[in-house]
């Protein structure tokens, strides 16, 4: 049986446009929809605090309000989902973390969670792609992007030996979708002194770029034939990727990369790519955990 899709919900704005596109998400994939609020329950007042003055009221919608208007959204926009809801005491980082155990991916939006649990707005998606067990998709982007009419899915291609479930994952995303899987190659040459790059830069570019169109070869030769009726176009290109993707994401319905753990100051982080496209790309994000991370 597939494991569920997962949505983290809160009630905001951006938590309700990510139980949108979770719903169609798993309908393309034929996947059951478990929406997850995470809440830190309301502390009882001491005795001192209940004499001499009236209980203080709280506006805070309750956590059970959240998840029945999320499973209310989601059943309006497809009646035949299959959702399941359940509320959470604790942190929403270690909730989520821990749904992701039994989790096909999780599914947020790209702000929220920030009031309820002391995490930075926005803080919650590179934590999560840092350290989930399964991929992560951040809902982002314009309405373009969001309503799937680019009808394009782009890969950032990692290497080889690293990258099969990313790319196994974007195979499977372009197939549900019926569109275009535009795979990207980001490739750098090493810096050089001045002189010796101006005289062998013609060369230098032309073996870059072959291995670099070479690495593409071995990474797909096995996974296109389990996808024959994907379409398929591969691109090498010389730069960053980082700025490569976040630019070609503005013409994608969703944009996937591979990320090993990394350290960063503030603790587990994805690596540099996955986190500016977090923060960056003109359109959903899933960031698929890769091996020989921390």
């Amino acid at each position: 049986m597939e494991l569920p899709l997962v949505v983290g919900v809160d009630g905001s704005a951006p938590s309700l446009r990510a139980v949108d596109w979770a719903v169609d998400e798993a309908a393309r994939l034929g996947l059951s929809l478990r929406l997850v609020q995470a809440f830190v329950p309301e502390r009882e007042p001491d005795a001192s605090a209940r004499t001499g003055g009236p209980e203080p009221s709280s506006e805070r919608v309750p956590a059970e309000d959240v998840v029945t208007v999320a499973a209310a959204r989601a059943r309006r926009r497809d009646p035949d989902a299959k959702v399941d809801t359940e509320t959470v005491p604790g942190d929403v980082l270690p909730v989520l973390l821990e749904e992701s155990r039994h989790a096909s991916a999780l599914v947020i939006g790209v702000r929220g969670f920030g009031e309820l649990t002391g995490l930075l707005l926005g803080a919650v998606g590179p934590a999560l792609a840092a350290r989930a067990h399964c991929p992560v998709t951040v809902v982002r982007g314009d309405e373009a992007g969001l309503a799937g009419r680019h009808e394009r899915v782009l890969l950032g291609a990692g290497d080889p030996d690293t990258s099969e479930e990313a790319v196994r994952f974007a195979f499977r995303e372009a197939e549900a979708r019926g569109c275009t899987l535009d795979i990207v190659r980001v490739w750098k040459r090493p810096a050089r002194r001045t002189a010796d790059r101006s005289r062998q830069a013609p060369e230098s570019a032309r073996r870059h770029e072959a291995h670099a169109s070479a690495l593409l070869d071995t990474l797909l030769r096995d996974v296109v034939l389990d996808h024959p009726r994907v379409r398929v176009r591969t691109t090498t290109v010389e730069g960053s990727a980082r700025s490569q993707l976040v630019k070609r994401s503005a013409a994608a319905d969703l944009v996937i990369v591979g990320a090993r753990r990394g350290h960063g100051p503030l603790g587990l982080r994805p690596g540099r790519i996955a986190y500016a496209l977090l923060h960056h790309a003109k359109c959903p994000v899933a960031v698929v955990p890769l091996p020989g991370g921390s």
